[in-house]
């Protein structure tokens, strides 16, 4: 199967889409029990969410589920929020804390090492590979990691999770300038919420990629699917008139942020 697909764009943006993926091989399907078969944690609809918003952007979006490899998890298996509730590499459970696999078909080290090599290395190979065509062109690249998830979730969070989620390791990952216009946007957004570092700091993704001194700037924007979905359960259907509000958000938040990168280049950073 494929494990990801590329648009390589002329924009300094990068967009990663580690979680839209559903694809799940016939094997590992056949492990899943009731509740995993459900796909519940997909970043629903994520990658229609941001499509057209800026014109020549790169996006490279993993196909394959998270059950089968978690390709925003650090590959050595090492927790992103040491002492907090979290999925792993290949999760045990799903975000409520259930059991996904079928009694005895849990994953093995020897199931976890293929998928690495197989899923979670492809994906990342061609994220590396953009990162570094973009830079090239541009003398910086912005990777935009884009998720979503359930706004009430007990087991990972409490009570409700704010609509803009933005992540950037406590400012670690991109410049100031990245982070600031990012959180002015979502802040000003009449109806919806926000908050920057909150209990979404940055995957993997943002973490290993973000290197401002390396002219390499990465972003994570965690969004509640009670924005843009119908319902935040099955069949987890996308709502047009939410979708279309949160949209015009987004892609002024994209426009600021390629504006910012082209001033940064200007100024020699």
């Amino acid at each position: 199967m494929t494990t990801h697909e590329t648009r390589q764009g002329t924009s300094p943006i990068i967009l990663g889409f580690p979680h839209t993926g559903t694809d799940v091989p016939p094997a590992i399907w056949d492990r899943l029990n009731d509740n995993g078969k459900l796909l519940a944690d997909t970043d629903w609809h994520i990658h229609n969410l941001y499509d057209g918003l800026l014109d020549g952007v790169t996006t490279v979006r993993a196909t394959f589920h998270r059950y089968v490899i978690d390709a925003n998890r650090d590959p050595s298996g090492t927790s992103l929020y040491p002492g907090q509730n979290t999925t792993g590499l290949v999760p045990d459970t799903d975000f409520d804390g259930l059991s996904i696999w079928k009694e005895g078909a849990a994953p093995n080290e020897v199931d976890i090492t293929e998928r690495l090599r197989d899923f979670h290395a492809p994906y990342h190979a061609a994220l590396a590979a953009e990162i570094e065509r973009v830079k090239a062109i541009h003398g910086v690249a912005i990777l935009y990691d884009c998720h979503s998830i359930r706004s009430h979730i007990p087991f990972l969070f409490e009570g409700k999770l704010p609509d803009f989620n933005i992540g950037t390791d406590m400012g670690k990952t991109c410049a100031v300038e990245f982070e600031r216009v990012t959180a002015e946007i979502a802040g000003y957004a009449a109806g919806y919420t926000s908050i920057v570092n909150g209990r979404f700091k940055g995957g993997w993704t943002t973490r290993h990629y973000g290197q401002p001194a390396n002219c390499v700037h990465a972003i994570q924007m965690e969004l509640a699917q009670s924005a843009y979905l119908e319902t935040e359960q099955v069949p987890f259907a996308y709502d047009e008139e939410k979708a279309t509000a949160l949209r015009t958000h987004l892609k002024t938040i994209l426009a600021r942020i390629e504006t910012a990168a082209h001033e940064l280049k200007a100024m020699g950073n």
